[in-house]
């Protein structure tokens, strides 16, 4: 199978935005506080002709964010247990400022992805993806999700969904990889995937793709371009995160061998030979690309 691989730098078309910090840090002991929210906004490098102003507060571990027809906004949390929430904002005169912040769901295991489709809300858990239907018009009175497919792993590491539909009206999850570094012992880590609306028709679309936080589709070759975050432990520089695109179901994008950037695994790597092209040598932690 052909390998491909696009290096960040030549993606021009790309609006890609950046996490300021790896998703697993922790403060150290006696670390200082936060910034307050103005500030950070108030920090935040924008380019010539953009603005940044909030549209919702009060929405803890807000993750990943579909928009409805009517102009609602959905989001996905990181929490687990009784953390574990997905949230409508609501935006009915369409002002940029949501109306209210609605829990819909709660006591979900890491609810992190959602997309929004033919009146439904799919969501993301770990473990599985559920789905409310007529979503819009019960927003405070959702109804019980439908189970759409449950045979995702429940590891945790990596375990967070980013989903979204593609133009192929199918429904694309990842599957990350169980650890910073390994050859997974099951072929469903370290992968994309894609099923029907109704969760049937599970098929493989990339493999060897450590841990995708954000993918879409190229509006004239609707061919699917996706990021993949590095190991750690490799010093603040190294390995590389990516951009890749994957142009059909089966792609290969990496050995399990070695990082998605290709610099080896020192443990795994011996002997081996990577199957695509490095990126540059640069740690970014690419998310949500989108073409513009």
């Amino acid at each position: 199978m052909k390998t491909t691989t696009l290096s960040p730098l030549l993606a021009v078309l790309f609006i890609l935005l950046l996490a300021l910090a790896p998703a697993w840090a922790q403060p150290p002991p006696g670390a200082q506080p936060p910034p307050k929210a103005a500030s950070n906004l108030s920090s935040i490098k924008l380019p010539k002709g953009f603005r940044i102003s909030y549209f919702a507060q009060n929405v803890p571990d807000a993750r990943e964010l579909a928009l409805g027809p009517d102009g609602t906004v959905y989001v996905g949390t990181s929490g687990g247990g009784s953390k574990g929430k997905v949230y409508a904002l609501p935006d009915k005169n369409r002002d940029g400022k949501a109306d209210a912040v609605i829990p819909i769901a709660s006591g979900l295991n890491s609810p992190n992805g959602v997309a929004v489709r033919q009146g439904s809300l799919y969501v993301a858990e770990i473990n599985r993806i559920i789905r409310f239907d007529n979503i819009a018009a019960n927003l405070r009175k959702p109804p019980r999700p439908v189970v759409v497919y449950d045979k995702l792993p429940d590891n945790p590491w990596h375990g967070m969904r980013y989903i979204a539909f593609g133009p192929d009206g199918l429904l694309y999850v990842p599957v990350g990889a169980p650890c910073n570094s390994c050859e997974p012992e099951k072929p469903i880590f370290g992968t994309i995937n894609r099923l029907r609306p109704d969760g049937t028709g599970f098929q493989n679309v990339a493999t060897g793709v450590r841990n995708t936080v954000g993918f879409d589709w190229h509006p004239q070759t609707k061919e699917l371009w996706f990021t993949d975050n590095g190991r750690d432990m490799l010093g603040d520089n190294l390995p590389a995160d990516e951009l890749n695109r994957a142009p059909g179901p089966g792609s290969i994008l990496a050995s399990p061998i070695t990082t998605p950037a290709m610099w080896p695994t020192p443990s795994l790597s011996a002997g081996k030979t990577p199957r695509c092209t490095p990126s540059p040598p640069t740690s970014w932690a690419p998310t949500w690309p989108r073409w513009a």
